[in-house]
């Protein structure tokens, strides 16, 4: 993620007609820092390290107002886990099926989706690919997992 003064974070979230709460600002701000794709009880976590400053529902609130202005998105890369991205602009993830690290790929890393191969009458507005796999670090000769 691009590396945003405390100004331009403010200005965003602002931008976005949103009122800058100091806990909205801190999710805000730990979500620009990654690149995890981090889920609320994560986020939480890292929020709290210093002691409670947050609580799960301020989180979620805070993400939600985020996400319905388009700052953030929510990324569901495994059934039932809800993660969340600052990076909003077009890419793709990949998901290592063994210890769970998720990257983004490049847009244009795959080609364009050949529309004409859908059956008639569906009209795709958006996608994205999920790539399932093994990172380079579980696929070492010293993994921390059984790769297989």
């Amino acid at each position: 993620m691009s590396e945003l003064s405390p100004n331009a974070i403010v200005a965003n979230l602002k931008a976005q007609g949103l009122r800058v709460t100091p806990q909205r600002y801190a999710v805000y701000t730990n979500l620009l820092g990654r690149r995890d794709h981090p889920t609320v009880e994560q986020l939480l976590a890292d929020l709290n390290q210093g002691g409670p400053v947050s609580s799960q529902a301020t989180v979620y609130n805070s993400l939600q107002a985020l996400r319905e202005v388009g700052l953030i998105r929510e990324v569901l890369l495994e059934e039932g886990v809800s993660r969340y991205d600052a990076n909003v602009s077009p890419h793709h993830h990949f998901r290592c099926r063994c210890c769970g690290c998720i990257e983004d790929i490049p847009w244009d890393a795959f080609g364009p989706l050949a529309k004409a191969a859908l059956r008639p009458g569906l009209q795709p507005e958006s996608y994205e690919v999920t790539v399932q796999g093994i990172c380079d670090r579980c696929s070492s000769p010293n993994n921390p997992c059984d790769a297989g």
